[in-house]
């Protein structure tokens, strides 16, 4: 997690590793994780001092069912890295996860108002 740029080093680039702020995991442990999904915070942040600083800020952020994507920009973290820190949060029970739903694309009156669409072009 950055503040005011303390992990950011102008000619440097990041000073600190993804890998570090994922305590080493290199991949989300369970179910996938898509981008949209909503994260939702089971307990409040300060109920778990056995997080570290990334994951209880996004047990702050995810107050309120949050997309990753949107956790990803807020902390301006890669999103593999969210990825990772709320899948080991879901993996101990500190957060639920509210799956997106797909957009439907197969649906036939779907497709065909995007070909109406177009053709209005």
């Amino acid at each position: 997690m950055m503040h005011d740029g303390e992990w950011l080093d102008g000619e440097a680039g990041p000073v600190v590793r993804p890998y570090a702020l994922t305590g080493g995991l290199t991949r989300p442990a369970g179910q996938r994780l898509d981008l949209l999904d909503m994260a939702c915070a089971a307990r409040r942040a300060d109920q778990n001092p056995m997080v570290s600083p990334e994951q209880s800020e996004v047990l702050r952020r995810c107050a309120i069912p949050v997309p990753l994507v949107e956790l990803a920009a807020d902390l301006d973290l890669p999103t593999g890295v969210i990825r990772i820190l709320v899948s080991d949060l879901r993996e101990r029970g500190l957060v639920t996860i509210h799956r997106s739903q797909p957009a439907g694309l197969s649906d036939l009156k779907i497709l065909q108002e995007v070909v109406d669409g177009l053709r209005r072009l």
